[in-house]
């Protein structure tokens, strides 16, 4: 039996989505009817296609009866989540060959990396970057010459693009494959206590290194619970990657042996059992119900309340804040994963991972099981992990690579009950995110790793229009008090809606030393944000008039997480007049706002905030 307000809010979104689901799926169905596309290219057309191509896969594509697949890639070697997709083109395309098949690199898109940008004017590009890498995703399939698609990515924008990108061609089947987090470093705990030491310039530039690299410190993602890990929890429980396959790690015989299981099994879709699930049938309403349960049964990133919107509407679904709200009152908080808690997703992987969560949240209702994913219809098969193949106990397996994989029953019980736990026994009995409401707008803020005694701060505001100015505050000593910080003028229309994460070690130390201090913004925080109170994505935004701009030095603003409250104790009538006194925007703009001043034109909080997020 299905929880009744997933039941609910799935409703909702099928009626309020029902017209433009429609014309995608219309869009999709014209799409399919030209079932063997190449069949239709003049000799011109052809040529190009295959030029560079060896005599063996001329042949093939000249005979054009086998399918031809495309590999979107995100490789390149700064992103140490992106350096293994380097080998897999190859991997591919040698695996095509064996079923007499072909493989072609379609396209590369961006991947760049918000670790690096903190702080700095390329952070300005990088929600930008989602939509470069959606078109360049697009662009690469618009050759109308494939038959199945392999998308390598990982990282914060780069899965949303490709995703976005991919139902534009919706009516190929298409798999993500991951490439796995790297092997556990120092604790996050640790990480966090040496940056906290370092804002109060308490531990040297060198040793703040030595503990970064001590966390980051090989090929794979990330290991906390940020953006680039809640990626891959998506794609898991949508359907879109191999059971149990997100968080195994790269370079290793059950990580080769899972890329090369996903080549064989769709190759065997389109060719042997002519089965293959297309995407579009696979991202549905009730698959974003999926994604979205999922997202707050783990504690996911806040940049997901972006992300899914946009995901959805790329297919037709129509997706609001208000909708993962009322999720949240009811979908438990399963995990602690850092910065939910002191574990990492290696730690979530050997507590039972993937398997065991979808298995419990199945068990109550919490996730639609009459679904499509790609292998096959309903999500029995992701309550499973993968082995490497050394005995005869297959559940299911189609590998006859070098490295065969099987699929085996997930754990009954946790194995660590403080990182994973059962659904009769939640560390909350509510999600992960919540919608705040009030006379400044929208925005939301992830409660999941903020402890209930900070879950309210009414306090005067402190203004900034940089999260730079907050830090020379903070060295001046002016930052000794109550007080929730204020930081305007980051929205998407001012300068790309950067994330704020300077201010994390900042505020948090401000919050150990047992002030009550809060973040109101209308730019993003990190997905590795969280112990202090942070009201992000804030709509309308400042430089579109929002009632961020008004709020002066001292006005009492009140966050109130459990209530949903975001307000400031300004009467109607002064605020009126506080608009006739606006200035322009303070900010001095970096080179994301020179890059995209094309793009600035025509885009602004009500695209990626308000409009999009169905607050208008």
């Amino acid at each position: 039996m299905l929880h009744p307000r997933i039941q609910e809010v799935t409703e909702r979104v099928i009626e309020r989505s029902k017209e433009t689901r429609q014309a995608y799926l219309e869009r999709i169905a014209h799409a399919k009817k030209q079932t063997r596309v190449r069949a239709g290219l003049g000799c011109g057309n052809i040529a190009h296609v295959m030029a560079a191509c060896s005599s063996d896969d001329k042949a093939r594509l000249k005979a054009d009866e086998q399918p031809n697949l495309a590999i979107i890639n995100a490789y390149n070697d700064m992103l140490s989540a992106h350096v293994p997709y380097k080998d897999y083109p190859e991997i591919i395309k040698s695996l095509a060959t064996k079923f007499d098949a072909t493989a072609q690199v379609a396209g590369g898109v961006p991947a760049m990396c918000d670790g690096v940008t903190q702080g700095r004017d390329g952070m300005e590009l990088s929600l930008f970057s989602r939509d470069v890498i959606a078109m360049s995703t697009a662009v690469s399939l618009s050759h109308d010459v494939f038959d199945g698609v392999f998308c390598l990515g990982v990282c914060d924008k780069i899965v949303p693009g490709l995703l976005i990108g991919a139902l534009s061609f919706g009516h190929l089947p298409t798999y993500f494959l991951p490439a796995g987090p790297m092997q556990s470093g120092i604790p996050n705990k640790e990480k966090a206590r040496v940056r906290q030491k370092f804002a109060q310039g308490l531990v040297s530039r060198e040793e703040l290194l030595e503990a970064e690299s001590a966390s980051y410190h090989s090929a794979g993602t990330c290991t906390f619970y940020g953006t680039a890990n809640s990626n891959q929890m998506l794609m898991e429980i949508m359907g879109l990657h191999l059971p149990g396959s997100s968080f195994i790690n790269p370079y290793t015989e059950l990580r080769d042996g899972l890329t090369g299981h996903a080549v064989e099994t769709m190759l065997k879709q389109l060719i042997e059992t002519k089965d293959a699930n297309c995407l579009a049938d696979v991202v549905s309403e009730k698959t974003i119900m999926n994604g979205l349960v999922g997202l707050l049964s783990t504690g996911g990133s806040t940049n997901h309340a972006i992300h899914l919107v946009a995901i959805a509407k790329a297919a037709g679904v129509i997706l609001t804040w208000k909708d993962m709200a009322d999720l949240s009152e009811v979908v438990p908080l399963l995990t602690r994963i850092y910065p939910n808690g002191s574990a990492d997703v290696n730690h979530f992987q050997a507590a039972g991972g993937m398997g065991f969560l979808m298995k419990q949240l199945l068990s109550k209702g919490y996730l639609h099981n009459d679904v499509k994913t790609i292998v096959g219809d309903g999500l029995e098969a992701y309550t499973t992990e993968p082995m490497l193949d050394k005995d005869s106990s297959v559940i299911m397996t189609n590998s006859t690579g070098p490295s065969k994989v099987k699929w085996v029953a997930c754990p009954e019980k946790s194995h660590d009950e403080e990182v994973l736990r059962p659904i009769d026994n939640p560390f909350s009995k509510q999600g992960g995110l919540q919608l705040l409401t009030g006379n400044l707008g929208k925005a939301v803020i992830k409660v999941s790793a903020v402890a209930e005694s900070h879950q309210v701060v009414s306090a005067p505001a402190k203004v900034f229009s940089s999260q730079g100015e907050l830090q020379e505050a903070y060295s001046r000593g002016e930052l000794n008090t109550d007080f929730i910080a204020v930081i305007k003028e980051q929205g998407p229309k001012a300068k790309g809606m950067p994330e704020l994460h300077k201010l994390t070690p900042v505020m948090a130390t401000l919050q150990d030393q047992g002030y009550k201090v809060a973040i109101v913004t209308d730019g993003r925080m990190s997905g590795a944000s969280g112990k202090v109170p942070a009201a992000i994505h804030l709509a309308p935004e400042a430089v579109e008039g929002g009632v961020i701009a008004k709020i002066h030095e001292g006005d009492l603003v009140t966050l109130d997480a459990p209530a949903g409250v975001l307000k400031v104790h300004v009467s109607d009538e002064e605020l009126a007049k506080r608009e006739l006194q606006l200035s322009q925007p303070s900010q001095t703009y970096g080179t994301g706002r020179e890059l995209f001043a094309g793009f600035r034109n025509i885009v602004s909080s009500a695209d990626l905030g308000a409009s999009a997020f169905g607050l208008e």
